[in-house]
């Protein structure tokens, strides 16, 4: 396909959007699997309720840590692409590492565990500078619903592959990473120079009016939707929460693709409320009928177009269109925040307070709190600007 033709549907070049597929998609889908290897190693070791959650307090820092200064650090650079190649490079050897440990000993496994975060947090702000800037924000969403379809569909691949056995794992990280590498240096993305002088602080961006309302509600969400997984495996028990999740994983790939195209259509601002709306409705449902299997599969089925529209908007989406032309890696840095925090506080949950909270408390509580979270989304500025999504609003009248 020549070079500058564009993807039908997307409105960008097929060259930039493979770009951005394969260098996010990538890294997410090894950070999912290497996540999973030291999951399983550390369900093979005999460690303590505080060991757990010390372990994996670590991981989710160093991440987020790594992801702050990650922000800071590229802006040294003329250009993203050459520190994205060092850093998938480094990945390839990293990602060997396991094999040379023994990952039987606890302080080593969470010694190996914290290097990866701070590997992934260091290179990942980058990523998300470079799709930011090689998007327009007219077609940013198509393409985060695609790319997030894409991190789904390798994530089962791979998952599939290498079920239960660790080596198997470890080999496959290597190589998934060099496929990434040695595609990217065959596509040779295009970038323009970035200017070193346009830096925004961190203190800025979070004293903005425009962040901070949507930020908000992204902490509620994150932190209330995670906090209620070990306490609907304790009521419902696991073999029914996996099957359903499994539901859900497919829905969440479906409507990140939907809601990407949405997005751009009719402006993220809709689709949030939309969705913060729905979930609180879900989780009245489960308050008020927790022991009604029927209760659950609606929940399922609504949490699964949320998740998907949030992983789009919240995750890929929204902050790029927040930093309006400006360097994004370190809205990207602190939009991520909640995210890794709200997988820590499921840790918590799951470890301490699971069997003292009662499953109608726990999930009256998420409804208040999501519907709460709706307000701040009231007053939060459409980052799709206006008259876009009038002009496609016409477009649609007349050709109907």
């Amino acid at each position: 396909m020549p070079k500058g033709t564009s993807l039908k549907g997307i409105g960008i070049s097929w060259r930039v959007a493979v770009t951005n597929i394969l260098m996010i998609g990538n890294a997410f889908t090894w950070y999912f699997l290497a996540f999973n290897v030291f999951r399983e190693a550390l369900g093979t070791i005999d460690v303590t309720t505080s060991e757990s959650l010390v372990f994996w307090g670590i991981n989710f820092a160093a991440i987020a840590v790594a992801g702050l200064i990650g922000a800071i650090l590229v802006e040294r650079f003329k250009r993203r692409i050459p520190f994205i190649l060092y850093w998938i490079l480094a990945g390839v050897i990293l990602s060997l590492l396991p094999s040379a440990l023994d990952l039987t000993n606890y302080v080593i496994l969470a010694s190996a565990s914290t290097i990866f975060g701070i590997y992934f947090g260091l290179g990942m702000t980058a990523c998300m500078g470079y799709y930011a800037d090689s998007t327009s924000t007219e077609n940013r969403a198509r393409l985060g619903g695609v790319m997030f379809l894409f991190v789904g569909l390798g994530f089962f691949l791979l998952g599939t592959m290498t079920v239960g056995d660790i080596p198997t794992q470890i080999i496959m990280l290597a190589t998934w990473r060099g496929i990434g590498f040695l595609i990217l240096v065959f596509l040779k993305p295009i970038e323009n120079p970035l200017e070193r002088s346009d830096k925004t602080s961190y203190a800025t961006i979070i004293s903005k009016q425009s962040f901070l309302l949507y930020f908000i509600p992204w902490c509620m969400f994150s932190l209330v939707n995670y906090a209620t997984i070990p306490v609907t495996i304790e009521f419902f028990g696991e073999e029914f929460v996996v099957f359903s999740s499994l539901i859900e994983n497919i829905l969440i790939a479906t409507f990140a693709v939907i809601s990407g195209f949405l997005a751009d259509l009719f402006g993220r601002k809709r689709l949030t409320i939309m969705g913060f709306a729905m979930l609180g409705l879900g989780y009245a449902v489960l308050g008020i009928y927790p022991e009604n299997s029927l209760s659950w599969y609606l929940y399922t089925f609504i949490d699964g177009i949320a998740w998907g529209s949030f992983y789009t908007i919240f995750l890929i989406v929204l902050w790029g269109d927040l930093a309006r032309g400006q360097r994004s890696e370190k809205y990207y840095a602190i939009g991520s925040l909640p995210f890794l925090f709200s997988n820590f506080v499921r840790v918590i949950v799951e470890s301490y307070v699971v069997e003292a909270v009662s499953v109608f408390t726990i999930f009256s509580f998420a409804s208040f709190f999501l519907f709460l979270a709706v307000i701040p989304l009231m007053y939060a500025p459409e980052t799709l600007p206006e008259k876009k999504i009038r002009e496609r609003e016409l477009k649609q009248y007349i050709e109907k």
